[in-house]
Order: C-alpha cells, then structure tokens, then sequence
C-alpha cells in the first residue's frame, strides 16, 4: 500500500505544484478561469499558498505519515471547496477537479492503509 501512496501522492503533488506555479506566476488560463467563477483576484496568493502546502505536506507525509493524512485532508477540503464554486458559478465543467478531487481521496485512503 506505500507504494500506491507514494505514486498517488507524488502525482497529486506534481499536479498541485504546477497550479500552485500557474497561479502565482499569474498564467491567464489559471486567473482567468478562477476569476471568471468569481474568485477575487485578491485570493489567489492564498489559494496557491494553499496548494503548495498541499504538495509539501504530502510528500513530506511519505516519512510522517500523519502529515500526510492532514496533506490529504486539506486538498480533499480544498477540491470540495472548488467544486462548490464551480457549481454556483454554473460551470459545469467540473472533471479536472473531480479527478484531483478523486486522487486526494485516493491519497488519503492509501495514507491510512499504509500507516
């Protein structure tokens, strides 16, 4: 079960790295997507602070593995949280957070099995 931790988590932390980048470093397809749900432009250093720690904390969580649940935990809230303002801007097109979503859980899962 690790080893399906270490892979899952390692992806995850790659995927949240290269949004927590986009968005920070202000890439228009990033700002221009969150904006246009609504995010305030004031928001997003927080939430690509938020992602980054995401990233940190799971692959820091392959050698403590309680901060890897909390990893877990916190990109599972934060992908929720995504997806309410997808919905309540009427963006349906919710896939690529339902999968970030889905490996957070997945994350989470091996985590605890692994533990």
């Amino acid at each position: 079960m690790f080893i399906a931790y270490a892979v899952v988590g390692i992806l995850l932390a790659a995927v949240l790295t290269g949004s927590a980048v986009g968005t920070f470093t202000r890439q228009e397809k990033i700002v221009g997507s969150m904006t246009g749900l609504g995010v305030p432009e004031s928001w997003l250093s927080r939430l690509a602070t938020l992602k980054s720690a995401g990233a940190v904390g799971l692959i820091v969580g392959l050698w403590v593995p309680l901060l890897g649940v909390a990893a877990a935990i916190g990109v599972i809230l934060y992908f929720i949280g995504a997806a309410v303002t997808h919905l309540r801007a009427k963006d349906y097109a919710i896939a690529p957070v339902v999968v970030i979503l889905l490996l957070a859980v997945a994350a989470l899962v091996l985590r605890l099995a692994s533990a």
